[in-house]
């Protein structure tokens, strides 16, 4: 059973969604960045960089930062650019681009089915970040950008998103990405509808935004110690899809430093290890358990003899597991892929020529390419209670901040 909340969403007045809607900040270089905020007065950048245009300067992540933000909220609403839905909605949210197209329901997921693990989690959070976090909640009173959820397709569920998204759209834009993104507000039967189809869905699995689920359930808790807690903090927003619609690309490996080893070396120990042959040119593995090299000009397959991979446990039988545990710790000394300053990763959405030039370039000496994961082997990750490596995965979609905001408190 899946609890599913319909809230009212604060989202942007139709004539502005696309000027509104953005990536999340951090994913912009500093360049452009300052550019959206010089040329789009109506960007959600501005409520979370609220000191862009002014003298007024306070420390990243402080109390007083979280205030201008949402002093530069309630500037957004009170001129219009942003509305509230006056009854609870579950909304229906498509991304397309090119042949890869999403579709899934935006609500409210339960904070007390991800304590009670109905709610799947395959990625370990560090603390400091859900305490910033979760002041940040407080003191904003909004959550602007869903987690991404999976679950197991159900046919009820395929149907009603099927029937909804045939009608016409509330939001239809295309942004400079070339993402087309499509929003429909399902009617109060529609998302009464929807919510019951959800109670036949047995456990909801996190795709990504660990950091932002961990810390909404902070909130709720510290909420509800203060005695203050309300409907509205026991949900926390989420874009739910069916996990075909889910894609997982690779994060692969760019290392500063062959530890020592030549290359000659480094080719011999690895040979060792399994089958290292040379290659023309660039090229992904073509399977699970295969990873391709580069050092310099010149690329290798890599294939580890079969007796270093432990297929019975599901962390240690995945790529970004074997290749820490086999190559990149005993041999290249990287310890823990957390805390050194020796690894880059690289998200298997950028090209092998843009990897193959950041190491002619000289700041790398070796990248290891990874084949992807499955969403069935995250699953398997998380209902066994287990935690992935650091950045086993590279999930698409990403989400647009401020398209459909979920307010905590006023």
């Amino acid at each position: 059973m899946s609890d599913i909340s319909a809230f009212k969403a604060i989202r942007p007045v139709r004539d502005k969604v696309h000027l509104v809607a953005t990536r999340p900040y951090y994913s912009y270089k500093k360049n452009v960045l300052k550019a959206k905020l010089e040329d789009n007065p109506f960007t959600f950048l501005h409520i979370i960089n609220p000191e862009f245009s002014t003298t007024v300067k306070t420390k990243a992540n402080s109390t007083e930062r979280f205030q201008l933000v949402k002093t530069q909220f309630n500037d957004f609403l009170d001129k219009g650019i942003l509305f509230q839905d006056a009854e609870e909605h579950l909304y229906i949210y498509r991304q397309s681009k090119g042949d890869f197209s999403v579709i899934g329901i935006v609500g409210g997921a339960s904070v007390q089915e991800y304590l009670d693990n109905d709610i799947k989690k395959h990625e370990q959070t560090l603390t400091l970040r859900e305490e910033v976090f979760t002041n940040y909640l407080d003191q904003v009173g909004f959550n602007a950008e869903p987690v991404l959820m999976t679950y197991d397709p159900q046919s009820g569920l395929n149907t009603l998103i099927e029937k909804v998204s045939a009608e016409r759209p509330e939001y239809e834009f295309t942004t400079t990405d070339r993402i087309k993104h499509e929003l429909w507000v399902l009617s109060l039967d529609q998302t009464k509808e929807c919510q019951t189809l959800f109670k036949s869905v047995d456990a909801l699995y996190i795709a990504d935004g660990h950091h932002r689920s961990a810390s909404s359930v902070r909130y709720a808790q510290m909420k509800a110690e203060q005695g203050t807690a309300t409907a509205e903090t026991g949900y926390f927003l989420s874009y739910i899809v069916a996990k075909d619609q889910v894609k997982i690309l690779a994060f692969h490996r760019l290392l500063k430093s062959l530890n020592g080893f030549t290359k000659a070396e480094f080719v011999a120990a690895m040979s060792e290890l399994g089958s290292m042959k040379a290659i023309p040119c660039a090229a992904e593995p073509d399977k699970e358990h295969q990873f391709t090299i580069c050092m310099g000009n010149d690329w290798y397959l890599f294939e580890p003899d079969h007796s270093y991979i432990n297929e019975s446990n599901p962390v240690e039988q995945l790529d970004s597991f074997i290749l820490s545990d086999l190559i990149l710790k005993p041999l290249l000394g990287i310890v823990d892929l957390k805390t050194s300053n020796q690894v880059e990763f690289v998200p298997g959405n950028e090209s092998l020529s843009s990897i193959e030039d950041k190491i002619k370039s000289g700041k790398f000496e070796v990248g290891f390419i990874l084949h992807p994961a499955t969403i069935d082997q995250v699953k398997e990750v998380a209902d066994a209670g287990m935690n992935m490596p650091p950045k086993s995965t590279w999930v698409e979609p990403k989400l647009r901040s401020g398209l459909t905001i979920y307010q905590l408190h006023a």
